[in-house]
């Protein structure tokens, strides 16, 4: 296989994304980056469940395998600082070394630590799972001088676990946990060298200890259990860090990853914007029960911006030439004139501000639901641009809970002429059960949302959630309204 590590990645890439070409063939090999058997392992990854109980988000778990080394703490470092804004940890094996005995100590140097019996997969097995249920955990740290890890360290979960050890492949357990197998492949004389530079450096050892132990037991351990791992893996990274190209592909996969809830994946209409630390700042905010009516209302006037303009990114647009102060002609696009806002009274009039910020001039609409009494009929009552059906609608509703609401006035909208494939419908977050919902009955409509929730109480209320949205946003009390309206 080695002349095919020899292979450049074209610039023009056919025209294609660096993703598309990532996920066109099983048998794709760019600058070395061998995508082995990843397609059909995709099928598995991505079988979505449309369980309304099941759809937390689970952190995407990358393993990195390689002989000692070979290169895999760079390849690990490059992917963690390309993915600076999210939430990762790193998990090494080499946390996970049993103690040894104190005969063990007293021949030392007669120990394999490249064999799989020299690590404590049980308890790698217990940490994983606890960090992919979103439990944070304590870490043993080994210490190669006494042999034993007597130090822990907490860490905490994370939108992405990176594994990374040279047997993280052996165990089929193991393998299982994991979203992307990558193996970092270098020659035998690279990492050797490496290795004595590193243990001589970070492990105070002596050179001739080094080159026995490594004819004695790496190479060996390297032949008979790391190596014959390489066929798992789904990309295979000669050169380690140095595979600039390689990275690059794989943190572009990795993030179009991060941004699909299982939810997306039954529906392709539903978008959720891509999370950030900024985003996730604003909704710790918004959603803590301390926050103060002012800062509730400035940060959820940021979120809900962010909201609208992914949304009037989902808006059909012209091409555009225009000359520009120096005489020259920009190519840019037109945007959509036939538009309107229809808000669901009351939350849905907290967004109209950021409408109208992103629209100049833009009618709104409104809806008001109401429902009477406990038997679930709702009457609806309406002011509406004359001329909506010619138009595209965003409608807005900051939560979107049982979907109840919701398709109301979406049967409201398509009574009066709009186009199912006209709405967009802006949330700021979205329970599964309201997604299922509202989805299934109009599967032409767009739902845009910054997050999906946990789900729904026995009370029918989105939890975590963020409350009352339109009480805590206008700052009434629930005891003074006539007129519940909301998408719970």
């Amino acid at each position: 296989m080695g002349s095919i590590y020899q292979q450049r990645v074209s610039l023009s890439m056919d025209g294609k994304s660096a993703v598309e070409l990532m996920e066109s063939s099983s048998e794709v090999h760019f600058s070395g980056f061998h995508m082995d058997g990843f397609e059909q392992r995709k099928a598995s990854i991505e079988q979505p469940t449309t369980s309304e109980t099941d759809m937390y988000k689970q952190p995407f778990v990358i393993g990195v395998a390689g002989g000692a080394a070979s290169g895999k703490t760079a390849v690990c470092d490059m992917i963690i600082q390309q993915l600076h804004d999210q939430r990762v940890v790193l998990v090494n094996q080499d946390s996970f070394y049993n103690n040894l005995t104190e005969e063990e100590l007293t021949r030392v140097q007669d120990y394999n630590f490249d064999h799989p019996d020299a690590f404590d997969t049980e308890q790698l097995l217990r940490v994983m799972d606890m960090l992919k249920h979103g439990d944070a955990v304590d870490i043993p740290k080994y210490d190669f001088k006494s042999y034993k890890s007597d130090v822990l360290r907490r860490v905490n979960p994370s939108d992405v676990i990176i594994l990374e050890g040279i047997l993280v492949f052996h165990d089929p357990r193991v393998r299982e946990l994991m979203n992307m197998k990558i193996f970092v492949d270098t020659d035998a004389d690279v990492r050797l060298a490496r290795r004595i530079r590193r243990d001589t450096t970070e492990k105070g050892r002596d050179i001739g200890a080094i080159l026995d132990q490594y004819s004695k037991f790496v190479k060996p351990a390297f032949d008979d259990f790391i190596l014959p791992t390489k066929k798992y893996a789904d990309i295979i990274i000669p050169r380690g860090g140095d595979n600039h190209v390689a990275i690059d592909l794989i943190v572009q996969h990795i993030r179009t990853k991060l941004g699909q809830h299982d939810l997306c994946k039954i529906y392709p209409n539903l978008y959720v914007i891509q999370s950030t630390f900024q985003i996730r700042g604003m909704h710790t905010l918004i959603r803590d029960a301390q926050t103060t009516k002012h800062d509730f209302v400035f940060y959820s006037d940021r979120l809900i911006r962010l909201v609208v303009e992914h949304g009037l990114g989902h808006l059909p647009f012209t091409e555009k030439q225009v000359i520009t102060p120096t005489g020259s002609v920009y190519t840019g696009v037109d945007f959509c004139k036939r538009l309107c806002g229809v808000s669901v009274i009351r939350s849905g009039e907290s967004m109209e501000n950021a409408l109208r910020a992103c629209c100049k001039g833009i009618k709104i609409g409104k809806i008001l639901i109401h429902r009477e009494g406990d038997n679930g009929q709702q009457l609806i009552y309406e002011k509406l641009p004359n001329d909506i059906s010619d138009r595209h609608v965003l409608l807005l509703d900051p939560i979107l809970g049982t979907g109840n609401s919701a398709v109301q006035a979406i049967s409201l909208l398509i009574r009066k002429g709009v186009p199912e494939s006209n709405i967009i419908f802006l949330n700021l977050i979205s329970a599964p059960k309201g997604v299922h919902v509202v989805c299934k009955s109009f599967p032409r409509i767009k739902i845009v949302t910054s997050e999906i929730e946990i789900g729904l109480n026995e009370d029918f209320r989105v939890i975590p959630g963020m409350g009352e949205f339109g009480d805590r946003y206008f700052g009434t009390d629930d005891d003074d309204e006539q007129v519940v309206v909301s998408s719970h």
